[in-house]
């Protein structure tokens, strides 16, 4: 009988040391980059509806650039102040999120 515990006890302890834990970290990490092609153009060739609705919406900005893509979308490079930023709309003058 003390051969079997002993028995039991060492083919336990010889499991319980093999059993060990590692830890696998996967990371996997996606960037995808949708750039849309947007040309330049001259501010006067900005639609009026845009121009109205940045009055309204930020009556101290100022367009320094204006571009336009195949979906008649507007980017707009903006100053407010010495804040520098980029709204983008639709010819129709509703803003855009992207």
């Amino acid at each position: 009988m003390k051969n079997l515990f002993l028995s039991a006890a060492i083919v336990l302890g010889s499991l319980a040391s093999f059993a060990s834990t590692t830890q696998v970290n996967n990371t996997i990490v996606k960037t995808i980059s949708v750039e849309e092609e947007y040309t330049e153009i001259k501010l006067e060739e900005l639609p009026a509806a845009i121009s109205e609705s940045l009055k309204k919406a930020y009556p101290d900005a100022v367009i320094t650039k204006a571009y336009k893509n195949e979906k008649s979308e507007y980017k707009l490079d903006v100053t407010v102040g010495d804040k520098v930023g980029n709204l983008f709309a639709n010819a129709d003058g509703t803003w855009i999120k992207k």
